[in-house]
């Protein structure tokens, strides 16, 4: 059992074969069911990772805010970055904006969708596309491609960093669980209004919000966690509401996966009474799509 606390804790430890060398993937679930943040740390050489033409094999620490969670049918962990434009390194941005979805599995396999945000959207045929030709970079190994010249591409992939760390920060306290017609399971609005006084920091964990997106039968069961930014109280109903930072929603796997038109990028108002608005963009056509749900969700404050 990982002990609750403010400092950054190293759970799991993999090494360049994404085998398991430290910890355990079932304090890393157990951590992000209970609200903890996450950070991946690896480590990488010049050379072999950013510039193969380069003689320079310096080696590179990196450490990513994994800002949207999911726990995957209790037995699986997988994260995004939500918020991360391409970064040239060691100069500055690269060379087209878009976003870098990049997404980890606890097993250190990877995944990244590039939404470009740089003109009008490109229009091609979604589907499978040919995997590339990775020839210079020996440690990179990629699955599968999709949606090649739309403008959503992305693909699933291993990259053999030379170690690879998930980090948790795990001083969020649960004060209120409800079913989606917002019955109260545990905690009370009273340990939330009294959280909102004390001008504490939030974040939701939201029952099957990706369900939708599965197209070949019925959603794994699966939880989303992400902090909320505006938070609203109404003292006399009462009833609390929230604005979450956007999250990356994928169609619930084991591992999670992206594929074509199964993920979208969503921003989210939660409720205590159990309804949830998504305001989601088709990432091939940056159009939006409002939806309204029934969720049942958890809210955690520190």
């Amino acid at each position: 059992m990982l002990e609750a606390g403010s400092a950054w804790k190293c759970v799991m430890t993999l090494d360049q074969q994404r085998k398991l060398v430290a910890g355990d993937p079932r304090d890393l679930r157990a951590a992000i069911g209970r609200g903890a943040d996450l950070r991946i740390y690896s480590e990488f050489r010049h050379n072999e990772h950013i510039d193969t033409s380069s003689s320079r094999a310096e080696l590179i620490q990196e450490s990513m805010d994994m800002r949207c969670t999911y726990l995957i049918d209790g037995r699986w962990v997988a994260s995004q970055l939500t918020l991360r434009q391409p970064v040239e390194l060691p100069v500055g941005f690269g060379p087209r904006p878009s976003l870098s979805l990049f997404m980890y599995n606890e097993n250190g396999e990877q995944a990244i969708a590039r939404p470009h945000l740089d003109g009008p959207p490109q229009l091609a045929p979604h589907g499978p596309a040919p995997v590339g030709d990775h020839a210079d970079m020996p440690k990179y190994h990629e699955f599968d491609s999709w949606d090649a010249g739309t403008n959503a591409p992305s693909s699933n992939f291993a990259y053999d960093f030379d170690q690879l760390k998930y980090f948790v920060k795990d001083d969020w306290t649960e004060v209120l669980a409800h079913d989606a017609a917002g019955n109260v399971q545990r905690g009370s609005m009273a340990d939330v209004m009294a959280a909102v006084r004390r001008g504490a920091e939030f974040k939701v964990g939201m029952t099957d919000v990706c369900a939708d997106l599965s197209t070949s039968g019925p959603a794994v069961p699966h939880e989303v966690f992400i902090q909320c930014g505006s938070i609203y109280l109404y003292t006399e109903q009462p009833l609390f509401v929230a604005a979450t930072h956007p999250i990356v929603r994928v169609a619930p796997a084991i591992p999670l996966r992206y594929a074509s038109e199964n993920w979208d990028y969503s921003w989210v108002v939660v409720r205590t009474d159990g309804d949830v608005s998504l305001l989601s963009y088709d990432p091939y056509t940056l159009q939006s799509k409002r939806t309204e749900h029934k969720l049942a969700l958890r809210w955690f404050a520190r």
